[in-house]
């Protein structure tokens, strides 16, 4: 057995080097880095279908939403309206701004006295959401002579 200065073997010494090298090495390789990332990239290709679904079903909601506060504004619109105010005919508006530019056309029509169709159909500009059309009719009301002072 050989001695050296501090009255340490050379065997120990070896031994020492050696245990001291293992223990530097306590971070993380490249191989471990490359192998997590082959795994996040599977993960999130994987995963990529599903984020395009939820965005397409996202905006088919959007315009829906949209579409149905247009068409609900122009009927409460209309109904608002005396019924002699509704002239028989055809009109189209197109509005180009955001958020929800549409064509909307409303189609007055009288096919009896005293009764008046009226149709309201909303067509968006963009081709990703379905345009859509709601028909109501509006009645002339009747005079009531219980309650009218003035009739005779």
């Amino acid at each position: 057995m050989t001695l050296n200065f501090f009255g340490k073997s050379k065997r120990r010494v070896q031994k020492a080097a050696a245990t001291a090298r293992d223990v530097r090495r306590k971070g993380i390789g490249l191989v471990e880095v490359l192998a997590a990332m082959v795994i996040l990239a599977v993960t999130l290709t994987s995963l990529a279908p599903l984020v395009y679904s939820v965005s397409r079903s996202t905006l088919t909601v959007t315009g829906r939403v949209y579409r149905n506060g247009v068409l609900m504004q122009e009927v409460n619109r209309l109904v608002a309206l005396p019924y002699d105010n509704l002239t028989v005919g055809t009109t189209s508006v197109s509005v180009s701004s955001s958020p929800y530019p549409h064509t909307r056309t409303i189609i007055i029509s009288e096919p009896v006295a005293n009764l008046k169709v009226v149709k309201v159909k909303i067509v968006p500009l963009n081709s990703a959401f379905s345009p859509d059309s709601v028909t109501f009719k509006r009645t002339k009301a009747r005079t009531s002579k219980y309650l009218c002072t003035t009739c005779q």
